[in-house]
């Protein structure tokens, strides 16, 4: 899939943000059993075999469950979606659930961010994080991945968590069963692609999602809106030019960009069009596909106030 980018410089709207994460799933009642007990999400509804959940509010996650064939290696699709905690007390929380649970997962520092990585039983990508921006900060500098602390010392961004530290923001009586609080919000996408710089153009280029970098050694780089550190991340990590699952494979089936207004969703809409590009537009809705194949779609915050469909 290739695309021209508009010539004209354009930004998207700054207030723009993500919605929910949809999920094709092998085993409804198993993935539903584990992002409310081992993540704190809330079941929100149900209907057949499909499934809405979060943290008491707007959706964060849903899933729909397929007659899978299984995961294949080496395809594009969804690296990891990455929740976003309201705060230090929260993530320790959510860290220590787990902890507690022996699930496998991975507490790493990134300076700017606190975080822990996990799979779900299917395989499918997590984050859970809190930003500490009052830490330092990371990015990209000249095509070169780069770690800061406060007082200017560099790091290489993947140290291991302190979890005494983290730890020390739970306060006597916390509970590590309570659900995951209001606030809690999908931060960003990371996404498995076939060509680095063609996601770039159309993330970029197209729907005018600020560039934040890249790093042709990692293979990765981050693009987000209103100066974020990073609403959808990219990697070629599954290969150059990965081809995409097949629709029977577990994973990623959408992931969903929030515009502040029917007005923005126009701007977009015309922008998609004038790219060459496809895009299925239903009830404030535009529904379509990156250059490897991932499923986004990009709604109104009315829209987005309406769901679940």
């Amino acid at each position: 899939m290739t695309q021209a980018s508009p010539a004209e410089a354009f930004s998207i709207h700054p207030r723009t943000r993500l919605g929910p994460v949809h999920l094709k799933v092998a085993n409804l009642e198993g993935q539903l059993a584990f992002y409310e007990q081992l993540i704190g999400f809330q079941t929100h509804w149900r209907e057949g075999q499909e499934a809405g959940m979060g943290a008491g509010g707007e959706d964060l996650l849903r899933m729909t469950e397929i007659e899978a064939t299984g995961r294949l290696p080496g395809r594009s699709g969804l690296y990891h979606f990455a929740v976003l905690l309201p705060d230090q007390r929260e993530l320790a929380r959510a860290i220590g659930r787990l902890l507690q649970a022996r699930y496998p997962n991975y507490p790493t520092d990134h300076i700017m961010t606190k975080t822990t990585y996990l799979d779900d039983p299917e395989g499918n990508g997590i984050e859970l994080y809190a930003d500490s921006p009052e830490d330092g900060d990371f990015g990209f500098a000249d095509g070169v991945f780069y770690a800061r602390r406060a007082d200017g010392t560099e790091s290489n961004g993947r140290e291991p968590l302190d979890l005494e530290r983290q730890f020390s923001h739970l306060k006597p009586g916390d509970r590590l069963d309570q659900p995951m609080p209001p606030g809690t919000k999908i931060g960003h996408v990371h996404l498995h692609v076939a060509d680095l710089m063609a996601a770039f153009r159309f993330y970029q280029g197209v729907l005018g999602f600020d560039d934040m970098g890249y790093s042709t050694h990692f293979r990765m780089g981050f693009v987000s809106a209103g100066g974020y550190h990073h609403h959808i991340g990219m990697n070629t990590w599954a290969g150059e030019g990965a081809p995409p699952p097949p629709e029977t494979a577990p994973g990623l089936r959408s992931f969903t960009i929030v515009v502040p207004s029917h007005d923005e969703l126009l701007v977009l809409e015309n922008r998609i069009k004038e790219a060459g590009l496809g895009a299925d537009v239903k009830e404030e809705k535009l529904l379509l596909r990156d250059p490897a194949e991932n499923g986004l779609r990009i709604i109104s915050e009315k829209a987005a106030a309406q769901e679940p469909f």
